[in-house]
Order: C-alpha cells, then structure tokens, then sequence
C-alpha cells in the first residue's frame, strides 16, 4: 500500500514534536534512531524534512516570529511548533507546489490544534508566501 504524503508529512510532525520534548527534557538523542522509530520505511522525504527543519530550525524560527502578531513560536505547544516549522520550511526550501505546503499544514492544524492555532498558521504562512519566497 502506498503511503501518501499528507501520511508523511503527519510522520514528520510526530518527529519533530518528539524531538522538541527531548530537547525541553534535556534526554540525548539520536536523530536518526528518533526517525527510525516513526519510519520503518526509510522514506528520503522524511529524512530530508526533518533534517532540514532541524538544520534551519532558528532561521525558521526568525521568520516565522516575524509574521506572527503580539505572539511568538515559543509560546505554542510543542505539536503547534512541530507543524509551523514543518510547513515553513517545506515553503521555503522545497519544490513542493506553495499551496500544497499551505494546505498540508492547515489539514495537519486541523486535526491536531485547535481553530485559533489554524487561524494564525494561515495567516503567518499567507505572509511567508508573499513577503519571504521568491517570485516563480
């Protein structure tokens, strides 16, 4: 059965939620053994989204304060950061369709925020969008 990327991309979240609680926990781990644990598959889009999110985590963090109104990435919960980071970094640095890296990370916001976190996703992501990708 072929697995879809919405399904990898709800993989990703995952890792990178676990990632942020261990870092907040101050537990060592190893990044490649935290993938392996949410993809027996080795999936490259995995990898290379989390490696990535991981490797521009503060630069994302930048952009995405920038845009967010009287509020900052910090003060989200730890499935919020996962899929703003996520979704940002997928708009930024990927060849993924722009709507499509909108869209993802509302559907996955919808599920796992609630409406006010799905708001501002939209909002600061639309902002990305226009003021931080280059013109195709």
């Amino acid at each position: 059965m072929k697995v879809t990327r919405s399904e990898l991309r709800e993989k990703i979240m995952t890792i990178l939620y676990q990632i942020n609680i261990y870092r907040k926990d101050k537990i060592e781990y190893d990044i490649e053994n935290v993938i392996k644990e949410s993809d027996k598959t080795n999936n490259t889009f995995i990898k290379n989204i989390v490696e990535g999110v991981l490797n521009k985590e503060e630069e994302l963090d930048i952009i995405i304060n920038k845009y967010m109104k009287d509020w900052n990435i910090e003060r989200l919960g730890n499935i919020d950061q996962a899929i703003f980071r996520m979704s940002t970094y997928e708009l930024l640095y990927t060849y993924t369709p722009k709507i499509v890296s909108i869209n993802e990370g509302i559907e996955l916001s919808k599920k796992f925020s609630d409406e006010k976190i799905t708001k501002m996703l939209n909002a600061v992501l639309d902002e990305i969008l226009d003021n931080e990708v280059p013109n195709e």
